[in-house]
């Protein structure tokens, strides 16, 4: 879902996160065009959809077109509906944001916690503050069911879209609990969190994207591994999953004479691209790996530095470490983010700070939004670095000089 992508028209250029290709890609890529078998149909669609499932422990994983598309078909499938209201992360990548807006509903922004997370103390104070439970005969089921609305707009509150931001899982234990009472699906957008698990609390052993009604993962060509494009809907619903899989293919009821009796999209992903996404996934533990030996080692160097630190990860899981964020510290030190970027540029580092705030963004910046306090701290102090999983030893050194340069 996000691009940190960019042209390296310069051999000694290090990027912020670019796929590596060590494994079968070329392979079965190769297999796919050999064949012919090369759009939304074919054995590598199956393929990547079981071992996605089996790696995340999700009883169905659904391949399509990319990460928003997920977002954009589960918050249908748990019944968003035009008029409704989502509580979505101000501090995310706008995919979420624009999904819930697909589907005819608004935004309610909630503030971010110290892993640039979906603020949930401050989640939970709302949904308990601000909206009451009340009895509607529901559009999908046609009978009487509690629903939750925002006293102050009398909308209903249909979802909530916890985001693991890049590759930190969002505490969930309590939100899960409070959710299920008032009758909101979550839906997890998990697109920068594969490899990530819980090793404490309700959840402990499951992967992220599994515990809500439905989990979203992004396969862009700067995730962890990728199919160029494309994402996963995982469930553990098989009515769902069949839903899903029917929505996603154009709705079609007889495909031998083309009946629609509704409206989908056009959403599968290919073949050639699910045969790049199983060579990666292949190749994934190792990944996993180089990532943490990344993570640790910016820790380990900038704790050295007054003026800088590598922001931590959440305790109670196993973090894929996606993506790093180093944070200024502000011990006496005077360049702000743009500066700071500037400057590493020159030697030819590839940095990019934390997305502009979602409230803030003019197409919603008229939208509901609930006490967003640190997320503005968050972004002034914050900035992406390179962190991609074919980053050498020295090319992560040339980074912390260049941050020592200071």
């Amino acid at each position: 879902m996000i691009n940190h992508e960019s042209p390296n028209t310069d051999p000694k250029a290090i990027p912020l996160s670019v796929p590596s290709i060590i494994g079968n890609e070329w392979k079965y890529v190769k297999e796919c065009l050999d064949t012919e078998w090369v759009s939304s149909a074919g054995k590598y669609v199956d393929l990547f959809e079981n071992k996605i499932a089996e790696y995340t422990g999700a009883s169905h994983a659904i391949a399509c077109v990319n990460g928003t598309s997920a977002l954009h078909v589960s918050l249908r499938l748990v019944g968003v509906q035009p008029g409704d209201e989502v509580i979505v992360p101000t501090l995310t990548f706008i995919a979420p944001i624009n999904a819930v807006t697909y589907n005819g509903a608004s935004p309610i922004f909630m503030d971010a916690d110290e892993y640039y997370n979906l603020d949930i103390e401050k989640t939970i104070d709302f949904i308990k503050k601000e909206t009451k439970l009340s009895n509607s005969k529901s559009q999908m089921t046609d009978h009487e069911s509690p629903i939750t609305i925002n006293k102050k707009t009398g909308k209903r509150i249909a979802a909530v879209v916890p985001v693991h931001v890049f590759g930190n899982a969002v505490w969930l234990d309590d939100l899960i609990s409070l959710c299920a009472e008032r009758n909101i699906p979550i839906v997890e957008d998990a697109s920068e969190s594969l490899g990530s698990v819980y090793n404490t609390g309700k959840y402990a052993d499951c992967h992220t994207g599994t515990i809500g009604k439905f989990g979203c993962l992004s396969f862009n060509g700067n995730k962890i591994i990728t199919t160029g494009g494309g994402g996963i809907i995982l469930t553990n619903d098989s009515i769902l999953a069949e839903r899903t899989k029917y929505l996603i293919t154009q709705a079609k009821d007889d495909p031998i004479y083309y009946i629609h009796d509704e409206i989908g999209y056009n959403f599968r992903l290919t073949n050639i691209q699910a045969a790049l996404g199983l060579a990666q996934l292949e190749n994934l533990p190792k990944f996993l790996q180089k990532k943490r030996e990344i993570f640790y080692q910016y820790k380990t160097s900038l704790e050295k530095m007054d003026c800088f630190a590598i922001a931590s990860v959440p305790s109670y899981a196993d973090n894929n470490h996606w993506l790093n964020v180093l944070r200024i510290q502000h011990n006496g030190y005077s360049e702000d983010i743009a500066s700071l970027m500037e400057r590493v540029a020159k030697s030819g580092i590839g940095t990019r700070p934390v997305w502009y705030l979602n409230h803030l963004q003019r197409p919603f910046k008229d939208y509901y939004s609930y006490k967003i306090e640190n997320a503005t701290k968050l972004i002034n102090n914050s900035l992406c670095i390179p962190s991609s999983s074919n980053l050498s030893t020295l090319e992560q050194q040339k980074v912390i000089n260049s941050l020592n340069q200071s």
